[in-house]
């Protein structure tokens, strides 16, 4: 089997104007979908978060290779790494490294071929499941009113429940409690993470501590600052919530800060911005600090690397979640295939995908049941992309004038003058 044929397609999804350290969403999140053609005419499908670096990234790799056998990754990454160049991370929350996700996206797409040629589902060519339904938790934001994008089926006035409670305004305790437990009751996760760093810290707390007089002490809670806090203020603020949360994630910026914070708090830290990379873990053990890393195969490389990551924590004692992205179904089966191959995924997985469903560019999109999602048993990623629908979302991509992320610019259109800080509190 060889590579004959490299799609690449940027596209815009709806996005409701969720509120975050960085600023405010756009009315639309940019997403790239790469497809591989293989000579016998089977696709394998990959996902990534979009911007014009990272298109230019694949665009480059595809001219290299093509004719290549998607079964050899090796080859396949000894041509991307003679192309990258070095990435950095960035201050902001999402992680800006483009050639690392070129080569995710380009890696997923060669396992869905693979297990399409041989008639066996992804997480089989992975070691196999450790679990058949993969859980994950419900991510809360506080956000604008709006439902985000200009076609937004949630707008219809009809809309109820958790399509309802998607375009009202969440900006205090009392909305964040609402909009929980309307996405709980549709989608029946187990636990929940509130994104932080948007309000002073005290109001973070207070939505905390409202969540859990709402749902009682055996609804896990998480809540991420994004980094912005000082130690000072994130060690005060979590002495507040000192058994009440699951874990505490990145509330401060950098691994020796987040050990001064891990050694004054009884909390474990979780994190996706300071421990990042493989080069990150030698100092993640000096300076021990956080307790769990959240994985994500679009910014640790794929796969296999996500696996030789897990392989690490569990060496080191370290907990394993999955960070996400405003992803839709192909990166979603993606992270369900990984999750389910992964033995020590220690804790509910993150997922945006509520705030996209109805979005999606799936003919038969992943279903929750009870907050998790069934490991699908088809061959390859076990899905199928609905190619009208992706034509559409590429002229909504087109038509939307987006090319890259910037909350910052959203933000100000809410409060002029408005900039981003890597430290706030």
């Amino acid at each position: 089997m060889r590579i004959r044929d490299i799609h690449i397609t940027p596209i815009a999804v709806a996005d409701p104007p969720l509120l975050n350290a960085a600023g405010l969403h756009a009315p639309y999140a940019l997403r790239i979908v790469l497809e591989l053609v293989s000579d016998d005419g089977a696709s394998g499908w990959g996902e990534i978060p979009g911007g014009e670096a990272a298109r230019a990234a694949l665009e480059m790799a595809a001219e290299r290779i093509i004719g290549l056998d998607p079964w050899q990754l090796n080859e396949i990454f000894a041509v991307l790494d003679a192309l990258s160049v070095a990435d950095e991370r960035g201050d902001s929350p999402w992680d800006q490294r483009t050639w690392v996700q070129a080569r995710s996206a380009i890696e997923v797409a060669c396992f869905d071929l693979m297990g399409k040629s041989c008639g066996r589902p992804v997480v089989d060519l992975l070691g196999g499941a450790a679990r058949d339904r993969v859980p994950f938790a419900a991510y809360l934001f506080y956000k604008h009113a709006g439902a985000g994008g200009e076609f937004g089926f949630e707008r219809d006035p009809s809309a109820a429940g958790w399509f309802a409670a998607r375009q009202d305004a969440a900006l205090d305790a009392n909305g964040i409690v609402a909009q929980a437990q309307a996405m709980v009751e549709h989608y029946g996760f187990g636990s929940i993470k509130l994104k932080g760093g948007v309000f002073e810290p005290g109001v973070e707390v207070d939505s905390i501590l409202a969540l859990r007089e709402a749902f009682g002490p055996d609804m896990p809670l998480r809540l991420d600052p994004n980094a912005i806090w000082r130690v000072d203020t994130a060690i005060a603020a979590g002495r507040q919530l000192e058994g009440v949360l699951e874990y505490y994630e990145d509330p401060a910026r950098g691994q020796q800060n987040m050990s001064a914070v891990a050694k004054a708090l009884p909390i474990p830290l979780a994190t996706n911005m300071c421990t990042t990379s493989f080069a990150d873990l030698p100092g993640s053990v000096q300076h021990d600090s956080e307790a769990i890393i959240l994985s994500d195969h679009h910014f640790w490389g794929g796969f296999r690397a996500s696996l030789d990551l897990a392989r690490f924590c569990r060496v080191f004692g370290r907990g394993l979640s999955m960070h996400s992205n405003s992803h839709l179904g192909i990166s979603l089966a993606a992270m369900v295939h990984l999750a389910a191959a992964t033995p020590n995924l220690t804790y509910d997985c993150d997922t945006h995908y509520p705030w996209q469903d109805g979005h999606d560019l799936l003919a038969e999109p992943l279903p929750f049941d009870e907050g998790s999602v069934a490991v699908p048993n088809s061959p390859g990623l076990g899905i199928e992309v609905d190619r009208d629908r992706l034509t559409a979302l590429h002229q909504q991509y087109l038509a939307c004038g987006l090319t890259e992320r910037d909350d910052e610019v959203e933000m100000q259109k809410i409060e002029p003058g408005w900039r981003f800080q890597a430290t706030r509190w």
